[in-house]
C-alpha cells in the first residue's frame, strides 16, 4: 500500500490536491470553533446552497471560472444575513434556512432548464457531495487556494484576541469598546471565502461536517479556547490527509471518505473524553 501511494505521489494533480485539501480543513477548523460556540454552526450550511446557486448560475453563464461569481455572491450572503439579521423580521435560524433551501432549489432549477450537459444527474451529484475536480486542480488554482488560505490564517492569528471576545461574551466586548459587529462580520467573510474553497473537495452538502465536527470533536478532550482550536486543526488536517490517501488508494468518493473520517475522529475523542472521566486541560 506504501509503494501504491509512493507511486501516486509522483503525479502533480495528486500532490495538488493532498495540499489544496490539507490547507481547506486547516482553515474550516479554525473558525469552527467559533461557530459552535456562538450557536452559528448552521450558516456554513446555508452558504454553501447560496454557493451552489451562484455556481449555477456560473455554469448557465459559461463563465471560464466560476469564483469571479461564487465568491462576491456568497461574501454579499454572509454580510446581508449577518448585518440585516438584527433588524429584520425574519431573523437567525429561519433566515438561514430560507436562503439555504431557496438557492439549493433555485440552482437545481437552473440545472435543469438551462443545462447542456449530458449527465446532469452526475453534474449534480459532483457538485453536492464533492467530485474528482480535486485531482485535475492546475497550478494556478493551488496557488489561489494557498494565498486565499494563507490570508485566512493571518487574519484568525491577528485577530485572536478579538475574535475570542467575541465568541464568548459579545455584550461585555461591546462594553470594553470592541466593534463586535466588525469583527462578526470579518468573521462571516473568512467563513464564505472557506465555504467556497471547499466546493470541490467535499461539496456543498458536506462542508458543514468540514467545519463542525472537528471542532466538536476537540471539545470532548480540551475545555480552552486555544486548546480547543489547537487540536481541531490538528485533527481536521489529519482526517483530510487520512481521507484523501484513502479516497486515492481505494477509489472512494473524496468529500464522504473525508468526512467518515472526521465522524470516527469524534467517535475515538468520545470514547478519550469519557476514560478521562471529564477532567480536560
Amino acid at each position: 500500500m506504501i509503494e501504491k501511494l509512493g507511486m501516486y505521489l509522483q503525479y502533480p494533480f495528486v500532490r495538488y490536491a493532498l495540499i489544496v485539501g490539507i490547507l481547506i480543513a486547516l482553515c474550516s477548523s479554525l473558525l469552527g470553533v467559533t461557530l459552535v460556540l456562538k450557536r452559528f454552526s448552521y450558516i456554513g450550511d446555508g452558504l454553501s446552497h447560496v454557493a451552489f446557486g451562484a455556481m449555477s448560475i456560473a455554469a448557465v453563464l459559461n463563465l471560464s471560472n466560476e469564483m469571479t461569481l461564487v465568491l462576491p455572491v456568497t461574501v454579499i450572503c454572509a454580510v446581508l444575513l449577518l448585518r440585516g439579521g438584527q433588524n429584520a423580521r425574519i431573523k437567525g435560524d429561519a433566515a438561514i434556512a430560507m436562503l439555504s433551501v431557496g438557492a439549493l432549489a433555485f440552482g437545481y432549477l437552473l440545472m435543469n432548464i438551462f443545462s447542456t450537459s449530458s449527465n446532469l444527474t452526475g453534474d449534480v451529484c459532483s457538485t453536492l457531495f464533492g467530485s474528482t475536480s480535486i485531482l485535475t486542480l492546475t497550478q494556478k488554482e493551488v496557488w489561489l487556494c494557498a494565498i486565499l488560505s494563507v490570508l485566512v490564517v493571518i487574519i484568525f492569528v491577528l485577530f485572536y484576541q478579538k475574535i475570542f471576545a467575541v465568541t464568548f461574551d459579545e455584550n461585555f466586548a461591546k462594553a470594553t469598546g470592541t466593534k463586535a459587529e466588525r469583527y462578526n462580520l470579518l468573521i462571516a467573510i473568512v467563513i464564505a471565502v472557506i465555504i467556497v474553497l471547499a466546493m470541490n473537495l467535499v461539496g456543498s452538502l458536506l462542508i458543514s461536517a468540514l467545519v463542525i465536527f472537528p471542532a466538536l470533536s476537540a471539545m470532548r478532550i480540551f475545555r480552552s479556547f486555544r486548546n480547543v482550536t489547537v487540536c481541531s486543526a490538528v485533527l481536521s488536517v489529519c482526517c483530510a490527509f487520512v481521507g484523501m490517501v484513502i479516497s486515492i488508494l481505494a477509489g472512494t468518493p473524496v468529500g464522504s471518505t473525508i468526512v467518515a473520517a472526521d465522524v470516527a475522529a469524534f467517535a475515538i475523542c468520545c470514547v478519550i473524553g469519557w476514560i478521562s472521566g471529564g477532567v480536560r486541560a
